[in-house]
């Protein structure tokens, strides 16, 4: 029954959507490449609407107006792999180009370079490095996802993010010591689950300076 009920999902199209409950009306979800920049396209319906209840106020940009339309996948293997890596309260980089970067994934680590197939990943605390000819910058991440698209784009986003070295190594095994000690005195199951991440984020802390 569960294979039945996969099937019918995978075998559905997700391009386009019919409502039942009104005549036929057939959605596509445009993709990024073919999303415009023009103000003036995909807005015109509401800027119209706008007119008309306040034709003496302008009316106010929507998110379309600011979208960049993604550069097309190229023809050829492109020398470089253009990077963003942003944080919820800062872009670490923006349309960096370089040679390579590792990121880690819950797969284990992972090397981007120039022409990777498209793919998501979960991101797990770790070293993510960034690799442009002798230059290698590293990071240690919490968590969050990598984006690889097949115009060898690459958007990484993370919760959080520090240089490798700003990390104190006296501290990482201070804090290594005290969460292994509370895992090994916890009684419950909340306790050794919160412990447990301790253990988890400072060995990967101290991986990442010993490696």
């Amino acid at each position: 029954m569960f294979r039945q009920a996969a099937h019918r999902l995978l075998t559905r199209s997700t391009t386009t959507t019919t409502y039942s409950i009104f005549p036929a009306t057939t959605i596509r979800r445009p993709f990024s490449t073919e999303v415009s920049t023009d103000a003036s396209s995909g807005d015109s319906a509401f800027i119209d609407a706008w007119k008309k209840v306040a034709p003496n106020i302008d009316p106010p940009k929507t998110p379309s107006q600011y979208m960049e339309p993604r550069p097309p996948t190229p023809s050829t293997l492109p020398s470089k792999l253009t990077v963003n890596f942003v944080l919820p309260y800062a872009a670490e980089l923006s349309k960096a180009e370089v040679d390579m970067v590792i990121v880690p994934a819950t797969t284990g680590q992972m090397g981007i370079l120039p022409g990777h197939v498209p793919t998501i990943a979960e991101l797990k605390p770790g070293l993510l490095s960034v690799h442009e000819g002798n230059d290698v910058k590293k990071y240690f991440i919490s968590s969050g996802f990598a984006f690889v698209h097949s115009n060898s784009y690459a958007d990484i986003l993370a919760v959080e993010a520090v240089p490798l070295d700003r990390i104190d190594p006296a501290q990482v095994q201070k804090g290594l010591s005290e969460f292994t000690q509370k895992l090994n005195s916890a009684s419950s199951d909340l306790d050794k689950a919160e412990a447990q991440i301790g253990v988890d984020v400072h060995s990967a802390l101290n991986s990442a300076l010993t490696g």
